[in-house]
C-alpha cells in the first residue's frame, strides 16, 4: 500500500467515525471468507456497516474524533462494525458472534463513552428503532380493531 493509498484510507477510516454514532470492535481470527461475506450481509441487512481495518492506520484516524478512547482495542486482526442505529450493529455482531465463536466482541464506543463487551451485550438485547416502531403502530391500531370488532359481534347479534 503506498502513501496515496494510505491517506485516502485514513481520510475514508475518519469520515466513517465521524458520522457513525456506535462502533463495535471485534477480531474476526480464523473466520473463512464466506464466514466474513455471511457476517457483512447480516450487518448489512439491519442498516450498518462493517470494514477489516489496518490498526495502524486506524488509531491515526481515530485522533479527533469522538472514538478516540478505542484506539487500545486495535491489536491483533481487528474488523468494525459501525451505524447511526446505537442498536443494530451491536445485534448483529452480537446474534453473529453466538453461532460463530471465531468472531470475538473485544469492546466499542457509543458516543464518547468507550463500552465493555457486556454493556454491547445488553444494547444487543433491545430492540431496533423497526422493531419499536411496529409495536407502537400496533399499539395504536388495537383499539380501532377492538372497536371494530365489537361492533361487528353487536351487529351480528341484533341481526340474529
Amino acid at each position: 500500500m503506498n502513501r496515496e493509498e494510505k491517506t485516502q484510507l485514513l481520510s475514508e477510516l475518519n469520515e466513517l467515525f465521524n458520522g457513525a454514532e456506535i462502533v463495535v470492535v471485534s477480531h474476526y481470527k480464523g473466520l473463512t471468507v464466506e464466514e466474513v461475506s455471511a457476517l457483512r450481509d447480516n450487518i448489512r441487512k439491519v442498516g450498518a456497516g462493517f470494514r477489516v481495518t489496518k490498526n495502524r492506520i486506524t488509531r491515526l484516524a481515530l485522533k479527533g474524533t469522538k472514538f478516540e478512547g478505542l484506539a487500545d482495542l486495535f491489536k491483533g486482526p481487528t474488523a468494525i462494525a459501525f451505524a447511526s442505529d446505537p442498536v443494530s450493529a451491536c445485534k448483529a455482531c452480537v446474534e453473529f458472534a453466538k453461532t460463530n465463536e471465531k468472531l470475538i466482541i473485544v469492546g466499542g464506543a457509543m458516543g464518547t463513552g468507550v463500552l465493555s463487551t457486556a454493556e454491547i451485550n445488553k444494547l444487543a438485547t433491545i430492540p431496533s428503532m423497526d422493531e419499536l416502531r411496529a409495536k407502537i403502530i400496533g399499539l395504536l391500531q388495537a383499539p380501532a380493531a377492538q372497536l371494530a370488532r365489537v361492533t361487528k359481534a353487536y351487529s351480528e347479534k341484533e341481526a340474529a
